[in-house]
């Protein structure tokens, strides 16, 4: 998809990001609402403890995301994991891992900022 439909892929990641961005830190409202369309068991208490617990542990907005925005992406994370998992046995030390991964759709800084 990527080398087929580039401006697709740009498009869907430059809208994750701006989605990540507004949920956390504007109105989650809208993205609440088809949330609890599709899965009535879902209060609004529900979704606010996950969008505090979200924050609270950084599964979104941490690490390089801190710095350089939703989405951060570097060649030197893709390594750092690729050592620890050829170390663990799950990757052979000799598989390219730069072939896992593009920089192309990513880095760009989009969204709001909170």
């Amino acid at each position: 998809m990527a080398h087929e439909k580039p401006d697709l892929v740009q498009r869907f990641v430059d809208a994750s990001i701006e989605g990540w961005y507004s949920y956390l830190y504007a109105d989650p409202s809208p993205a609440n609402a088809l949330i609890k369309r599709d899965n009535p068991e879902m209060t609004d208490a529900l979704l606010a403890y996950g969008i505090a617990k979200i924050k609270d542990y950084g599964i979104v907005d941490s690490g390089d995301a801190k710095t350089d925005g939703i989405g951060a992406m570097t060649e030197a994370r893709w390594h750092d994991f690729f050592d620890m998992m050829a170390k663990a046995g799950v990757y052979p030390q000799d598989l390219d891992f730069r072939q896992a991964f593009t920089l192309q759709f990513v880095d760009k800084k989009v969204g709001i900022r909170p």
